[in-house]
């Protein structure tokens, strides 16, 4: 039987919601998130307000609702549901149930606005400063690797896809098709061995290779071996070469000197490179074509990797628990996307670190 509403009702649903453990309750508990205020006061354009009218959400209160977006894969409609529907995204953001909820356009507009300003970066930086502030420092080397994050692929004729691979725009589109098309994203081919789940050792090993086709862009990513926090990125078109971004993924403040990298980043420019910061490579080793590969070459190949695997656990973390997609047109959207991306898997790491069992 239904019983009459009562004063407390909401703050027992609160502390139930705590006592299962709610993951975002967490996360705001160990990120201060006031500390991203001022460069998010500096980029964000406000009318003095000198003719009235609603005043503007808290931009905290916002970015905050962009880590929702990252976290659980949102679109800005379901963002919009959520946010009135699950109370511990109310909770996270700050919202009671008297207040206004943004619409879908506001949280549209607020993005773009970080986009536009280059701003998701700076935010990145920032809390990277903070990070080695609270002891967290870029210790024993740096791993560098690349992912390709896939867009949403556009149907072009082959007359219109040489136009956009030169650098132009077909005559013939429109205003809404310039829009809705995408043309800083490149294709780019993943290779692989299809495994079935089942098969032995000796049948993985002979396993076909496969070629797929991706249409994107690439989350070039660095972080560091103690720690395994990512320290730097840049994004680019899925075309772009690896090893050609690796000056911009280097760390300046690792206090240590190795470089681990797969054989992507392995050339005479980058162990130049590396030269001449100090920095010792530990790239891996090619297979010799129609040769096998010498027995030293191998294990030295298996040390690294046992290395370097901790950046794919950060891109599987990205695909597989973040979801992580391109929705969005252009490179600077995708950049914007895939900085929140990064910055949000510092935080889970940061909790992590932060909320883990003490050592008996």
């Amino acid at each position: 039987m239904r019983g009459q509403p009562g004063w407390f009702d909401l703050d027992e649903r609160y502390a139930a919601l705590s006592a299962a453990g709610d993951p975002l309750q967490r996360l705001a508990s160990v990120v201060d998130f006031e500390l991203f205020r001022p460069e998010l006061d500096a980029v964000l354009e406000r009318s003095d307000r000198a003719k009235g009218g609603r005043p503007p959400y808290d931009a905290v209160m916002m970015f905050k609702v962009l880590v929702l977006q990252t976290l659980y894969t949102l679109a800005d409609d379901q963002t919009e549901y959520q946010l009135k529907d699950r109370l511990s995204f109310m909770r996270f953001v700050g919202l009671a149930h008297e207040d206004r909820v943004p619409d879908a356009k506001t949280i549209w507009l607020f993005r773009e606005q970080l986009t536009r300003a280059g701003a998701v970066k700076r935010l990145f930086e920032r809390f990277d400063a903070v990070l080695r502030q609270a002891g967290y420092l870029a210790m024993g080397g740096q791993i560098v690797d690349a992912t390709v994050v896939e867009a949403r692929r556009p149907r072009l004729t082959q007359g219109e896809k040489a136009t956009v691979k030169g650098g132009g725009v077909p005559d013939d589109w429109s205003k809404a098709k310039r829009a809705q098309m995408d043309t800083d994203g490149r294709w780019t081919i993943k290779r692989g061995r299809r495994r079935p789940p089942d098969a032995g050792e000796r049948q993985r090993r002979g396993a076909a290779e496969i070629a797929v086709p991706v249409f994107g862009y690439k989350n070039h990513l660095g972080i560091d071996r103690r720690h395994g926090f990512i320290r730097s990125f840049v994004v680019t078109d899925a075309a772009a070469h690896d090893g050609g971004q690796l000056g911009q993924v280097l760390d300046p403040h690792n206090t240590a000197g190795s470089v681990w990298a797969d054989v992507a980043y392995r050339s005479a420019a980058n162990v130049a490179l590396l030269a001449r910061r100090g920095l010792v490579p530990q790239f891996q080793r090619s297979k010799p074509r129609g040769r096998p590969m010498a027995a030293h070459i191998a294990r030295g190949n298996a040390t690294r990797a046992r290395v370097r695997v901790a950046v794919e656990h950060i891109f599987a973390a990205q695909k597989c628990r973040l979801g992580l997609v391109i929705r969005s047109v252009g490179l600077a959207r995708a950049t914007a996307r895939l900085g929140l991306a990064n910055l949000v898997t510092n935080m889970r790491r940061l909790v992590w670190f932060e909320t883990r069992a003490a050592p008996a």
